[in-house]
């Protein structure tokens, strides 16, 4: 029972790593771009959660409701202003642009925040939980982050293939010439997408907040293992995302149960060799 326990406690965290993926498998898919700063994105919707909740004494999942718009603005305006000048058939661009983006987001939050730590608390829900079997508790917050990851990339992946919109995605994604010509306004396509990912960004940097603490400096943290569960799942497809997610939550579980110190060492171990067997992922978008 205690090995079962620490799967089914890596499968909820993958749940989060899922959400840390969700963005940036969105946005690679639309646009091929590789935001270095994502990471940092996130760490700040958990200080725009923090700060919220101090403003309002708002429950910080009801903060949602704010920060999810807000993050979505600031994704449509950061890409239509920014990153739209960048994009183009040259990679390094965007990810200079993104590191520098990545730097900033970094040093403005040291300022404003200083380098201390901070939590979210939603109260019961942090320390609550339910006995699925004997030995074998589930937290009522690892469970609910579960489920948000669930819901968005069901959510993601039925507008992409359902709506107009990810139709329109689709399109840019697969000739954005050819999609121009057919009257798509290519940089506004990719304004929506970009507003979509933060919006994802949103509700990850929340969650985030809820688990742990947070500080200005652990965004490329929370970037690596959005990577890594890009990765491992296969590029562009929002399924494999959520499985990456949970393969490298459970390695890392392992990793724990062996050793406290091979935890993060463990999930890094995993990815290499399944990028080194399946080097397109487990499970690659397969378009059709």
């Amino acid at each position: 029972m205690e090995w079962i326990n620490v799967i089914v406690q890596g499968v909820l965290i993958g749940g989060l790593y899922a959400l840390f993926a969700a963005g940036l498998s969105l946005i690679f898919g639309v646009m091929r771009l590789v935001n270095i700063a994502h990471g940092d994105l996130i760490v700040a919707a958990a200080y725009l959660a923090f700060v919220i909740v101090g403003a309002t004494g708002l429950n910080p999942l009801l903060a949602l409701v704010l920060v999810v718009p807000l993050m979505g603005l600031i994704g449509y305006v950061m890409q239509m202003s920014l990153l739209n000048r960048v994009i183009s058939g040259d990679m390094l661009s965007p990810l200079i642009v993104t590191f520098g983006l990545s730097i900033i987001i970094q040093n403005g939050l040291l300022t404003v925040f200083t380098a201390d730590s901070h939590k979210l608390s939603a109260g019961a829900l942090d320390t609550g939980s339910f006995r699925l079997l004997p030995g074998l508790d589930i937290g009522y917050m690892p469970l609910l982050t579960f489920g948000a990851a669930l819901a968005i990339i069901a959510g993601l992946q039925y507008l992409f293939y359902h709506t107009a919109m990810g139709r329109a995605f689709r399109a840019v994604s697969d000739d954005g010439e050819i999609a121009q010509i057919m009257g798509l306004e290519n940089r506004r396509v990719f304004a929506w997408a970009m507003a979509l990912s933060m919006a994802v960004v949103a509700v990850a940097g929340v969650f985030l907040a809820l688990r742990t603490n947070f500080d200005p400096f652990i965004g490329p943290s929370r970037l690596l293992y959005g990577f890594e569960a890009v990765i491992i799942g296969g590029l562009g497809n929002l399924w494999g995302t959520l499985a990456g997610g949970v393969i490298l939550g459970v390695a890392q579980g392992v990793g724990a149960k062996i050793d406290p110190g091979y935890q993060v060492l463990a999930g890094h171990i995993v990815f290499l060799v399944i990028l080194a067997v399946r080097p397109r992922g487990l499970f690659p978008r397969i378009d059709g």
